[in-house]
């Protein structure tokens, strides 16, 4: 007597499970997925509407072009930063560095020193404090976050002791930079597309670029990979040095003065890291975006523009930007934690 298995009952066509929809390829859901950063666009989007509504003056052209001069200085330092953090590094000195630039070249101006002398020896200075920041970090075991929040405090206190409590006018001697246009776009602007547009392309087709990406990565592979890490890392804080320098002259530009503010340069430093984080840069290296800084750049802009027009105090702008910021740390974390379980 023989045993026969039983046959596997046979499973009708109509009841196995089909795919979801947001798994097909192609589907609405699995497209929408693809965006890049399409959570920051709906954001900005929806602030945007809300200012609007709220406003009248939100979206005419005297505003949105005043938009665009403010987030110009924030624009450029976060460019900067953008290349230090994909190569896992930080700078928290930008914002004082370029306080101090600000008060040196407002009193080469008032002294009667040419705009091209002081344009380029402020950019010097800048780069020689990026250079020092880069030097004790490569070649001491302080973290980059710590190195760079001391230079930052010390920055402050050079920053007032320049304009010994005084406020340092330039008069019109940049105002072509600071409150000219050019085919309808602010000249500020300019400057700052023309530093972001330069940063996306080193990234992207540079050897410097893909060396950022190995070391923010890995920093003991991209050793062994043959990269000349320590150089790298020179080049870079430099680098930051003097778009930080760029962007003293661009904010003395827009101001026509240079006044005595502690804690101005940690504020601002502030906002160009929370642009860069929730622009989708991470916090531990490896990943970088100009688009998204850009985006991130805009929305901190438009938030703090959209506050003034609603006439809220601005006493809560420090407080939207620590928001934003702790929300875009949790937000980068998850996506780093989603990342690692596929």
């Amino acid at each position: 007597m023989s045993l026969k298995t039983a046959p596997e009952a046979a499973v009708p066509t109509g009841d196995k499970p089909s795919p979801r929809p947001e798994h097909r390829q192609g589907g609405p859901l699995a497209i929408l997925h693809r965006v890049p950063h399409l959570g920051l666009l709906v954001v900005l989007v929806a602030v945007a509407v809300v200012a609007g509504t709220q406003s009248d003056a939100f979206f005419t052209d005297a505003n949105l072009l005043n938009v665009l001069r403010q987030v110009s200085v924030t624009a450029v330092i976060a460019a900067a930063l953008t290349l230090v953090m994909t190569a896992g590094g930080m700078d928290f000195s930008m914002g004082s560095n370029v306080y101090v630039i600000t008060a040196f070249a407002a009193q080469l101006i008032h002294a009667g020193t040419s705009v091209t002398v002081t344009v380029l020896a402020s950019i010097a200075l800048a780069m020689g404090m990026g250079l020092v920041n880069g030097l004790v970090v490569t070649y001491t075991a302080v973290a980059p976050f710590v190195v760079t929040l001391a230079t930052a405090t010390i920055l402050d206190g050079v920053s007032l002791i320049i304009l010994d409590g005084k406020t340092v006018s330039i008069g019109d001697s940049l105002s072509g930079l600071g409150t000219g246009e050019t085919a309808g776009l602010p000249n500020l602007t300019l400057v700052a597309l023309v530093v972001l547009v330069l940063t996306a392309l080193l990234m992207k087709y540079t050897t410097f670029g893909r060396d950022l990406f190995a070391i923010g990565g890995n920093e003991h592979v991209a050793r062994l990979s043959g990269i000349s890490v320590n150089r790298d890392k020179l080049v870079l804080y430099a680098a930051a040095g003097a778009l930080s320098g760029l962007a003293g002259i661009m904010l003395l530009s827009r101001l026509a003065s240079s006044s005595p503010t502690p804690g101005a340069g940690l504020m601002l430093q502030l906002s160009a890291v929370a642009a860069v984080v929730i622009g989708g840069t991470s916090l531990a290296g490896g990943h970088g975006t100009v688009v998204g800084t850009v985006l991130g750049v805009v929305l901190l802009g438009v938030v703090a523009n959209s506050l003034n027009l609603l006439q809220i105090s601005s006493f809560y702008q420090p407080v939207s930007v620590g928001t934003v910021l702790v929300l875009a740390a949790i937000a980068n974390q998850m996506q780093k934690s989603r990342h690692g379980a596929h």
